[in-house]
Formats: C-alpha cells, sequence, structure tokens
C-alpha cells in the first residue's frame, strides 16, 4: 500500500519530455518568436566599455597624526567613524564611499572628455545626456511620464546646486554612481577603479579622472592639519620679519645719528633699542624654524600612490554578449513551449469548458 501512495507522487520527466517533443512545430514557433524577440533587443542594447586602473597606497603606522584629518574627511561626507585606534585599518576601507558621495560624483560632471569616433570633446555631462543611447522598450513608459510630470529645468545649465538637486540631475548621479566602482582588497590594500561606458575612450579618461581626484581628495585631507600649520607661520614670519626689520632700521638709525654722544641717556636708549632688536631677531629665527618644520610635515604626511596598472582604453566590450541574449530568449521560449504543452493549454481547455456549462445552464 505504501509503494503505490510512492509510486502517485513520482513525476515521470522522460514522459514529460517526449510530449513536449511530439509538437516540434509548436516548439519551432516558440524558439523562433522568442529568437527574433531577443534579436531585437540584443540589437537595442548598447556595448558597454570598462576601463580600470590599479594603485596600491602608502601604508604606514601610527604616529601622523590622521586621526583628527581622518574624522574631518568623513564628517564632511556625513559619515562619523568614531576615534578608532587602527587608522590604517579604516582609511583604505572610507575610498568607496568617498567616491560614492554626491560631493565627489558632482565634481565630474564637468570632466572633458573626448569620444573615441567622433574625437569630439565636451564635458562628462553633455556626453551622458546626447551620447548615452535609451533601449527603444524604453521609450513608451519615457512618453507616459512625460504626460504627468511636470516641466523641470534640465541639467546642464548653470551650476549644480548639491543642496538641491533636480530629479534630471540626480538621476545622472545615480547612473554615474552606478557605472564607477571602487574596491580595495582587505588584505593587501591594493585599490581597483574601475568606470564603465558606452564609449570605450571616455572610460579610459574618466578611470583616469578618479585615480587623479582621489589622491587629490586624500592627500588634501591628510595634509589638512599641516597645511594650515604653514599657512599660519608663515603669517607669522611675514609679522616677525615685518617687526624684526622695523627694529633693526630704527636701531642703527638711532646709532648713527649719536654715534659721538656720550650721554647715558642716548647709550642706555641705544642699549635698549638693540636688546628689542636681538628679542625680534630671536623670535623671527624661532618662527622661521617652525615654519621650515610644517613644511617639512606636509611633505612627509603627502601620501605616494603607486601605480600598479594605467588606464588605458579597453578595446573588447565588458557587456553581455549579444549571442548570449538571443541564447536566453531560446531557452525561454522552450520553457514557454514546455508550459504551454504540460499545463496552459488543459488549463485552458478546462477553463473553457467551465465557460461553456455556466451558459448551458
Amino acid at each position: 500500500m505504501e509503494k503505490d501512495v510512492k509510486k502517485t507522487h513520482e513525476v515521470d520527466l522522460i514522459a514529460l519530455a517526449q510530449k513536449v517533443l511530439e509538437e516540434k512545430r509548436l516548439m519551432a514557433k516558440f524558439v523562433l518568436v522568442a529568437a527574433i524577440i531577443g534579436v531585437i533587443v540584443a540589437m537595442g542594447r548598447t556595448k558597454a566599455y570598462t576601463a580600470e586602473v590599479i594603485l596600491a597606497p602608502e601604508m604606514s603606522s601610527g604616529g601622523l597624526g590622521m586621526a583628527d584629518n581622518l574624522m574631518d574627511m568623513a564628517a564632511s561626507f556625513g559619515f562619523d567613524i568614531g576615534t578608532k585606534s587602527s587608522i590604517d585599518a579604516i582609511y583604505p576601507e572610507i575610498y568607496p564611499t568617498l567616491m560614492s558621495s554626491n560631493d565627489f560624483i558632482i565634481q565630474l560632471l564637468d570632466v572633458p572628455v573626448t569620444l573615441k569616433e567622433s574625437e569630439t570633446t565636451k564635458t562628462f555631462m553633455n556626453h551622458l545626456l546626447t551620447d548615452n543611447s535609451i533601449p527603444f522598450w524604453s521609450y513608451p513608459m519615457i512618453w507616459i511620464k512625460s504626460l504627468f510630470k511636470k516641466k523641470e529645468e534640465s541639467a546642464g545649465k548653470g551650476k549644480i546646486d548639491p543642496f538641491r538637486l533636480t530629479k534630471i540631475e540626480e538621476g545622472l548621479i545615480e547612473r554615474i554612481r552606478g557605472s564607477i566602482s571602487c574596491v580595495v582588497d582587505k588584505k593587501t590594500s591594493i585599490i581597483t577603479i574601475k568606470v564603465t561606458d558606452n564609449d570605450a575612450q571616455v572610460a579610459a579618461i574618466m578611470a583616469d579622472t578618479l585615480q587623479q581626484r582621489l589622491q587629490k581628495y586624500i592627500t588634501d585631507y591628510r595634509t589638512k592639519k599641516a597645511r594650515t600649520d604653514v599657512e599660519y607661520y608663515a603669517r607669522l614670519f611675514k609679522e616677525s620679519k615685518k617687526n624684526y626689520d622695523e627694529a633693526r632700521e630704527h636701531y642703527t638709525s638711532f646709532a648713527d645719528s649719536n654715534a659721538k654722544t656720550v650721554l647715558q641717556s642716548y647709550i642706555a636708549k641705544q642699549e635698549e633699542l638693540e636688546n628689542e632688536m636681538e628679542l625680534k631677531q630671536k623670535l623671527y629665527s624661532q618662527i622661521a624654524t617652525q615654519l621650515q618644520s610644517a613644511q617639512a610635515k606636509v611633505q612627509e604626511r603627502t601620501p605616494a600612490f603607486t601605480i600598479i596598472q594605467s588606464s588605458t582604453v579597453p578595446n573588447l566590450s565588458s557587456s553581455t554578449p549579444r549571442s548570449y541574449t538571443v541564447l536566453a530568449f531560446i531557452v525561454m521560449g522552450i520553457g514557454l513551449d514546455a508550459l504551454w504543452v504540460l499545463f496552459g493549454r488543459q488549463f485552458m481547455q478546462n477553463r473553457r469548458g467551465a465557460r461553456r456549462q455556466g451558459t448551458g445552464s
């Protein structure tokens, strides 16, 4: 009895496959229609090219005074990383977050790019707005949305305000965010930057730009405190030098005009001016030393990046091959054919029979 129950739950896959294969003409129709749709979809998709840059940052242990700069950098982009003891463990990991932030991406819109085929130069924003083709199946939805959408100022006119972005500008930022990638290897701290675009040369230009912008961001924030010190000591140096020059001129002028005077009051005044000049000279010398030290710290804290692989114009497309798209639709057509033969046809017949019985009664 138990064996009979088990048999009733078994599915004869071979019999089902034979049932599907018996109707070869029907399968051929499904496959043909699916293949035609697949070809149309594949031809409607534009090719994409990916350029990448691989670089290694300078890794150093503590003692560089980077904690405040790192927290300032993260806070400027809306992130709170707290006070971690291991700066090197967190510092490279924040690079992808920086590159995906609105402030970082908005600065990429004005980058001039040159197209590979036409050799025309335009901003990256204009390239995204005019050179990226839209699949044909998206036009009906775009047209429907345009009927109900309020008229809005188009992007590219005037400076973008990060605080108040239009929907078009938000869309551009999302497209760029989806086309760029920054991956940091936690073990080796190797940074891999990738940019995908429908123009191979634009992808290479933007990958190189991202590398340079990232280096500039990191350099600026790591040297922020030291550069502030340099500006402060440079201002003090200028003031102290001016005060020293004035004190020296005052002393030499007084000494020359009273060279033959032997009165004690003149001698005391001369000694007072000499002491004041020496004091200002000593202060001037100390500030000059501090200025040189601050300038050395800027150089010391400037990170060094080793370019392992520079950006090059890719020759091969990184998008899914069109043949794969057609093949996927053919497989889908075979699946739909099997569903129709095994379940769909019988379901439709049962439904029609139920309707006839309902109308007959």
